[in-house]
């Protein structure tokens, strides 16, 4: 289960077994999406599987995450979602009804994210061999001319930015899961981001790099542009917006928020002579209204994320192992 947690056996996976199988330059960028030029267009294409339980939960469902998931993979390129594919894994003896609720809820949150369901797939399993329905997405999109979002662009004196509230989306995963109360009820971020990709681009193009922080939360995703970028990076532990329900219920838990997942969050590295512009315009979406900065890239410990704490010392935050949650996504 932990190879699938999307930190360091995640990655050990990926680098020791099907990058090697696989080859290719275009798969060694190791983004969120793989950036191709065909017949003269920049595309971002990418694809993500979903097995998230309970299939349904406040704030989403798993076919909410299918669209979300996707087009924000392909938003963190820069790219607008286009089409999407779509395949249906069932499992003998799922309800219909259940099948419709999801299939409807996919496709609103298609045309939510102004994006069409172009082709798609169905299998079906036998009894005991799934987990009533499992989904893969995969979707392209144009990249707009002059946008080369890719972590080895990174550089000290960079800002960093995350658009709002972090490990929402895996706490409320988990309280519905194990049946907890944490006298409020937690709902996910579930979110397609690229409205609010575009209007930071708007501001300019010139955005270093974008990653959405899902599986191995705000941790994984700045350990990867660290090591990726050869900088380091040091984040304001107090800055970093953590809820109070989020963080009473890892408290609880045993859980640190900047490992929990998000699926309606992204985090920027903005040259530090735009950031103020870049903050702006974000907080004007909705989906970016709590957005904050709180770190920067340096020259100091390279490919490492290390945390000031608020008794004015350091820690180092590392790369998650496995996963705090699985099955989150």
């Amino acid at each position: 289960m932990g190879h699938g947690g999307g930190g360091t056996l995640s990655a050990e996976l990926v680098q020791h077994v099907f990058a090697p199988a696989f080859g290719g330059e275009t798969l060694a960028q190791f983004g969120d999406s793989a950036a191709l030029t065909l017949g003269g267009a920049r595309l971002a294409f990418s694809t993500d599987s979903f097995v998230v339980r309970p299939l349904f939960f406040p704030g989403g469902s798993i076919g909410d995450l299918a669209v979300n998931g996707t087009v924000n993979d392909l938003a963190m390129s820069g790219a607008r979602a286009a089409y999407l594919s779509c395949g249906f894994i069932l499992e003998e003896g799922v309800e219909l009804e259940t099948v419709s609720r999801v299939a409807e809820a996919l496709g609103a949150a298609a045309r939510a994210a102004g994006v069409e369901v172009a082709t798609g797939d169905t299998k079906v399993v036998e009894s005991g061999r799934g987990d009533g329905i499992y989904l893969n997405t995969a979707g392209i999109g144009l990249i707009p001319e002059g946008v080369d979002l890719r972590p080895q662009r990174v550089v000290p004196g960079d800002v960093v930015i995350v658009s709002g509230p972090v490990g929402v989306h895996g706490v409320a995963i988990m309280s519905v899961r194990e049946g907890l109360e944490f006298g409020v009820e937690i709902e996910s971020d579930c979110a397609a981001l690229g409205g609010l990709v575009e209007a930071m681009l708007a501001v300019t193009p010139d955005l270093h790099v974008l990653r959405d922080p899902t599986r191995g939360g705000l941790a994984a995703s700045l350990n990867e542009i660290a090591a990726a970028s050869g900088a380091g990076v040091v984040l304001t532990e107090r800055d970093v917006p953590v809820p109070p329900a989020v963080a009473n219920a890892c408290a609880v838990l045993g859980l640190d928020p900047f490992y929990v997942a998000n699926e309606g969050k992204l985090v920027a590295f903005v040259p530090r002579e735009h950031a103020d512009a870049v903050l702006a315009a974000m907080r004007a979406h909705p989906l970016g209204a709590q957005a904050v900065i709180i770190g920067e890239a340096v020259e100091a410990h390279p490919g490492m994320v290390v945390a000031r704490t608020g008794l004015g010392g350091t820690r180092v935050v590392d790369m998650p192992l496995g996963e705090q949650l699985p099955r989150i996504c």
